[in-house]
């Protein structure tokens, strides 16, 4: 009995005199952190101390596109942007905002070879809001709205008035202070590589289809000319096989966009049973008519847009590194996975895997309107806001509510359009 009084003793005295932080795992949760609805992971994971998060300081940084330092002499972590610059002390309840003292409750502290700072602090002095969810200890941050470009496909005359805010033909604002460029699918290709007006995916040029195109040029939004061929029939398998039918291809898609800023070229399908020797043959043909349309449409001044598959999905006939090298704009596809809202481990996934192939600033995460709902596209969005892509891409413009529209503009940064 004196011994188990004298371990209670020693216990409670190593509490309160020693200041030792102890935690109950039965009752101690786990701190959740995302950022625009995207999970934060990280070596060490966040503290309660006081009723303040701490978060490691590197992994919230990187997540946010923040540079960082570390003076190992001083012990202080800087971290800045282009508005902002912050700096902080291990011990120190004292951090500067743009050479400003700010006051902490809790100072930044080192655990596990971590340095880890107030995570609201951090946050706020870089425009994100910040809040706390107690049912589940996650922590909940907002990004600020950022400048990006978003391409919006274009296909019926029902996407009017999505985009103009009012019935054909009459004109407003609208969703064009959002969407900086209109993919507009009026167009397929046969085997051949002639062009058709009525393609297979029901497409057709309207009737004042020239209207549109004037409307776009009254509120500054480019076009592009997209072109919709896929390979269930085994006709784009053909098409690229078929030297004549490729230059034909070229040709007869150079002489159409002269109405247009650019070409985007919308080939689905490729690479889904090929393997080995066969798989790097569809690839190699597939970057040959890249390669002929893209010196051809330099030659007018005009841009190339690839629409592709994910590298993570099933058709495996894309080589991202050369296209990327060839293209000035990648969309990545990173949808129809199997389930609604598209899962965003999958997404983060295709994004990682472009990336290692084509630079970022190349690179669009296409976003599909009918898998997503007004709270998942903004998850969407922050996945390209945190891996720096420059932009995305909205499938279609006539697919999204005004919920959805409303969303978007909460997340990105809307542009001047006269």
């Amino acid at each position: 009995m004196k011994r188990l009084l004298s371990l209670s003793l020693a216990i409670i005295f190593a509490l309160v005199f020693l200041n030792v932080p102890v935690f109950a795992k039965d009752t101690q949760k786990e701190i959740c952190v995302f950022i625009d609805g995207v999970a934060v992971e990280f070596d060490v994971l966040p503290v309660n101390l006081n009723g303040r998060v701490l978060i490691p300081f590197r992994a919230i940084a990187e997540a946010l596109n923040v540079e960082v330092g570390w003076d190992g002499l001083t012990k202080t972590v800087k971290a800045s942007d282009a508005d902002t610059s912050i700096s902080l002390q291990i011990g120190n309840k004292t951090a500067y905002k743009n050479k400003e003292a700010i006051s902490l409750d809790v100072p930044p502290t080192i655990i596990n070879g971590r340095t880890l700072i107030p995570i609201r602090f951090f946050s706020e002095a870089f425009g994100c809001e910040v809040l706390w969810d107690a049912k589940t200890s996650s922590v909940l941050i907002t990004s600020p709205k950022k400048a990006m470009e978003v391409i919006g496909f274009y296909a019926l005359s029902n996407n009017w008035a999505n985009l103009f805010g009012k019935s054909y033909p009459q004109t407003g604002i609208g969703n064009t202070d959002l969407v900086s460029e209109l993919a507009v699918g009026w167009y397929g290709m046969d085997e051949k590589g002639n062009l058709i007006q009525d393609n297979k995916m029901g497409w057709k040029k309207p009737d004042g289809w020239e209207k549109a195109l004037e409307a776009a040029k009254a509120y500054n939004l480019k076009t592009e000319m997209c072109i919709y061929m896929g390979d269930g029939d085994n006709s784009l398998t053909k098409l690229i096989e078929n030297t004549e039918s490729v230059s034909n291809a070229v040709y007869n898609i150079a002489a159409e966009a002269s109405s247009y800023n650019g070409v985007n070229l919308d080939f689905e399908g490729l690479g889904l049973s090929q393997t080995g020797q066969d798989l790097e043959r569809v690839k190699s043909n597939f970057n040959y008519l890249v390669k002929l349309l893209s010196e051809r449409l330099k030659k007018e001044g005009l841009s190339l847009t690839l629409t592709l598959h994910a590298p993570n999905s099933s058709y495996k006939g894309y080589d991202y590194k050369t296209l990327g090298q060839l293209a000035d704009k990648i969309i990545i596809m990173a949808h129809d996975y199997g389930v609604k809202p598209e899962p965003i481990n999958l997404v983060i996934e295709a994004v990682e895997e472009a990336k290692k192939e084509v630079p970022a600033e190349k690179l669009y995460l296409a976003i599909s309107a009918a898998s997503e709902n007004e709270e998942s596209i903004k998850s969407k969005v922050g996945i390209a806001k945190r891996y720096g892509l420059k932009g995305i891409s909205l499938w279609t413009i006539g697919l999204a509510s005004d919920e959805m529209w409303n969303s978007l503009k909460q997340v990105i940064e809307l542009r001047q359009v006269k």
